[in-house]
């Protein structure tokens, strides 16, 4: 049975959580292998709306064992709240499994991340300011905490002392700001422990034997191609890698099980935070898609950037993951418009470019090149086949497809977890 990863091909927030959802029924594990409580899915199940930051979004299938992988940078803290939150609702996280090898965010790390963003001014990267750069500093720095280590109060209380001896001072003396007590961040982990206790795994071990046995394991990034620390628009980017090489490295299971690359699309493109946006739309055109999509952050409700469809940036997110099928969402936000322009190309200093241009200088300088396609005026939201949706819908559908590089599989006309139509499967 097939590892399938599904990752955003823009810059984040295009509905992951949506498909995963759909293949919800198929699937026997959800892992999240990388980020941290700076990402969020939305799905939307009947009248209910859940909002997910850490949990994979299978935890809300029954028949699904959600496990958070050991890329992923866990504050335990949000997550306790995140799976009381699901439980007040009906929904049993039990079932979880997370990663011993995950690290962990700290209380210096929060720290060190909003004092540094502020510190930073104009040049701000625009940072969530929860933790997850420092933590995944850390990590590289070979100072991490990790999971594993709540499981030993000894090993906990040295690393804890030996990161704030270290932290408190630039804390303290570079910033002016409180240093932190190690007694006290000891106590508040360590009633984490007692309730992490029974989740924690070796969750590997479990992804590669569930897969002899022929189980689904799907793989879920949160944030988006363009968001990759290496292949993204650095340095605006997240702090570890959402594309599809990430998910083995994020979750241990090895690329040769690797069966299927999903990518998202949104039928025009979004981002938060700082950063080149090519096709960005600082006009009523750009607040009118702002609006009629609900385009504000799950995890911070900031305003989303808004523009038009970026086929050069869909290519090179085919290139970069190897995707093997699209899943095109929010088509029905286009609805109602009479032209709708889409990016084939960058003019940067006069010549055309087909593909993002090598350097940062020239991709912030790059202007969009568009080519305009007949919109439709009907609502689409109650469509259930392709053929339902008006001719220029199609049209649009297929002209995406073509530029992009892959097929297009599903298609969001809704939020709705019914409101998907399936051209092939997705399994």
């Amino acid at each position: 049975m097939p590892a399938v990863v599904l990752v955003g091909a823009q810059w984040g927030d295009e509905g992951k959580g949506k498909a995963t959802d759909l293949l919800g029924g198929e699937v026997d594990y959800v892992v999240r292998y990388q980020g941290g409580n700076n990402a969020g899915h939305t799905v939307v199940i009947g009248d209910q709306k859940y909002a997910l930051h850490l949990l994979p979004t299978g935890v809300l299938s029954p028949s699904v064992i959600p496990v958070i992988g050991n890329g992923v940078v866990i504050d335990p803290g949000v997550l306790l709240g995140e799976i009381d939150g699901l439980a007040k609702r009906g929904i049993n996280c039990d079932r979880m499994l997370i990663s011993a090898n995950a690290h962990l965010i700290m209380p210096h790390h929060k720290a060190l991340d909003k004092v540094t963003e502020r510190y930073l001014g104009k040049a701000k990267i625009g940072t969530t300011g929860r933790g997850i750069g420092p933590a995944y500093a850390d990590k590289i720095n070979r100072m991490g905490i990790r999971v594993q280590d709540l499981l030993d109060p000894g090993i906990l209380q040295k690393k804890i002392e030996g990161a704030l001896h270290d932290k408190n001072q630039i804390l303290t003396k570079i910033f002016n700001r409180r240093g932190l007590d190690p007694a006290k961040v000891l106590e508040e982990y360590l009633g984490y422990a007692e309730r992490l206790r029974p989740h924690i795994a070796d969750t590997s071990l479990v992804l590669c034997k569930a897969l002899d046995e022929g189980k689904f394991v799907l793989l879920e990034g949160g944030q988006g191609t363009l968001l990759d620390i290496d292949h993204g628009t650095y340095p605006f980017v997240t702090s570890s890698s959402p594309t599809s090489g990430g998910a083995c490295a994020g979750s241990g299971i090895p690329p040769t099980r690797l069966t299927r690359v999903i990518g998202i699309l949104k039928a025009y493109t979004t981002r938060v935070g700082s950063g080149p946006f090519p096709t960005e739309l600082l006009d009523e055109q750009g607040e009118w898609l702002r609006q009629t999509g609900h385009e504000y952050g799950t995890t911070t409700g900031r305003d989303r950037r808004c523009g038009w469809f970026d086929a050069v940036i869909a290519r090179y997110a085919t290139r970069i993951n190897g995707v093997t099928d699209f899943f095109l969402t929010k088509l029905d936000v286009l609805s109602g418009l009479e032209r709708i322009p889409v990016c084939v190309g960058y003019d940067v200093y006069g010549t055309r470019h087909d593909e993002i241009p090598t350097t940062q200088t020239e991709f912030h300088h790059a202007k969009p090149i568009y080519e305009e396609f007949p919109g439709w005026r009907e609502d689409i939201t109650s469509a259930k086949t392709f053929d339902d949706l008006p001719p220029n819908a199609q049209s649009y559908v297929r002209a995406l497809e073509e530029m992009s590089g892959a097929p297009i599989s599903a298609i969001g006309v809704g939020p709705g977890r019914d409101q998907t139509l399936q051209l092939r499967s997705l399994v």
